[in-house]
């Protein structure tokens, strides 16, 4: 099946975070056996009834062929934005022969996508991006099909309608700063593209970034991004002998990026296991050398008191700290959290899919995690139990291990 267009034509089509992560992999846990899964929280969307099976495997199989370029590795070798050196040779050697491993995929009976991903964590990780970003797109393309060319037209206007909008209503508050976390759920490639480059032109100095590679090359835009989910879920697989080594598994992560990478990448994400066993052993000496935290589920407000309520109780200036609001974000809620932290807390945002798709097609809430690592079950549970990944038991079971209480609920939209 030959493909008119192809989704991924660039290995540095991806998420930035997964190169900071990706070299952390490489030089602390290479070997490391793995097995990432997609899953479909919009429930009421089949995906195989928009989605040919045969096109995906198309693209997925040409991702597997593609490979970095010495321009596309010259460019990573210069990104030091936050110290002399951010990626090392031995990694980078590593890129240059990077061929993504297989993949499984199926249908269940509840006619999902089962889509799987086996291998070693340092080749695995990188598949998280292009499998949603390939999934997005082939089904709001099917969305699309059929349609006439002025019916196409229209939901395009629609989108830049709506763009400018969120345009003019931010200009008003010069100070919010945000950047683009928008690649995982996008549209499609050409639309972030176009959000991206006009974004970055009508509000310079409120777009501080992009956290898709490409397009920060292409555009010359700061990359950004540090960390995710994956690495304590993962470390809590290696470290899988007792449950006093899973809960010192996510102290063990942190301290082993900063190790790597100092303050320079010191953003905390602070809900894989619950924000309050987080504030519970994340010490005074971390607090005041790293960053800041970024917030990526649960209630965003009561996040941000409990934020500044820790910053206070360790006897911190909030104003030297940041929080980065990166859960569902849209344009209202952004300048409500703005105007309710700014003073208090240096407060930015990772705006994704309502950035990058808004077109008016409801969005999908897709992600693509490790479930397992080691041979042993992984888990997520975040400050949204709706958002908690793992089997029934397992989730009980780091429920009790991190001592988690959270009893917030919200649907997934993004």
């Amino acid at each position: 099946m030959i493909m008119s267009y192809w989704i991924i034509n660039s290995l540095l089509d991806i998420d930035f975070y997964k190169f900071t992560m990706g070299q952390f992999i490489l030089l602390n846990h290479s070997g490391t056996p793995v097995r990432f899964a997609l899953k479909n929280r919009t429930t009421s969307i089949r995906l195989p009834e928009s989605i040919d099976m045969i096109e995906l495997t198309c693209q997925l199989d040409h991702v597997r062929k593609l490979r970095f370029t010495n321009t596309e590795l010259h460019y990573l070798r210069g990104t030091n934005e936050y110290q002399d050196r951010m990626f090392c040779e031995k990694y980078l050697e590593f890129l240059k022969n990077l061929r993504l491993p297989p993949y499984r995929i199926d249908i269940d009976e509840k006619g999902q996508f089962i889509l799987e991903f086996p291998g070693m964590w340092e080749e695995v990780t990188y598949w998280e991006i292009y499998a949603l970003s390939i999934i997005n797109e082939l089904y709001f393309r099917s969305l699309m099909k059929g349609l006439s060319v002025f019916a196409k037209d229209c939901i395009r206007a629609k989108g830049v309608k709506r763009l400018e909008t969120k345009i003019r209503e931010l200009r008003k508050y010069p100070a919010l700063k945000f950047t683009d976390f928008g690649t995982r759920r996008r549209f499609g490639r050409e639309w972030q593209e176009y959000v991206v480059k006009s974004i970055s032109e009508e509000l310079p100095g409120q777009f501080i970034g992009t956290s898709n590679t490409k397009l920060a090359e292409t555009l010359s835009l700061t990359p950004m991004g540090t960390s995710a989910h994956e690495l304590p879920m993962v470390l809590s697989g290696i470290m899988y002998d007792s449950d006093e080594s899973i809960r010192a598994s996510h102290h063990r992560a942190l301290i082993e990026w900063w190790d790597l990478y100092g303050q320079g990448l010191s953003i905390a994400l602070p809900d894989t296991f619950g924000t309050d066993f987080f504030f519970e052993t994340f010490s005074k000496e971390q607090a005041e050398k790293w960053k800041g935290l970024r917030q990526d589920s649960g209630d965003p407000f009561a996040f941000g008191y409990k934020t500044i309520s820790f910053y206070d109780k360790m006897g911190i200036d909030s104003l030297k700290k940041m929080i980065v609001f990166s859960d569902g974000l849209e344009m209202d809620k952004m300048i409500r959290l703005f105007l309710k932290f700014n003073k208090v807390i240096n407060v930015s945002f990772g705006w994704g899919t309502n950035l990058t798709n808004d077109l008016g097609f409801p969005a999908l809430s897709l992600v693509v995690k490790p479930i397992e690592a080691c041979g042993h079950p992984l888990v997520k549970l975040t400050d949204n139990i709706q958002k908690a990944m793992g089997n029934p038991e397992d989730i009980e079971k780091f429920r009790k291990i991190f001592s988690y209480r959270n009893d917030f609920t919200k649907t997934c939209v993004y």
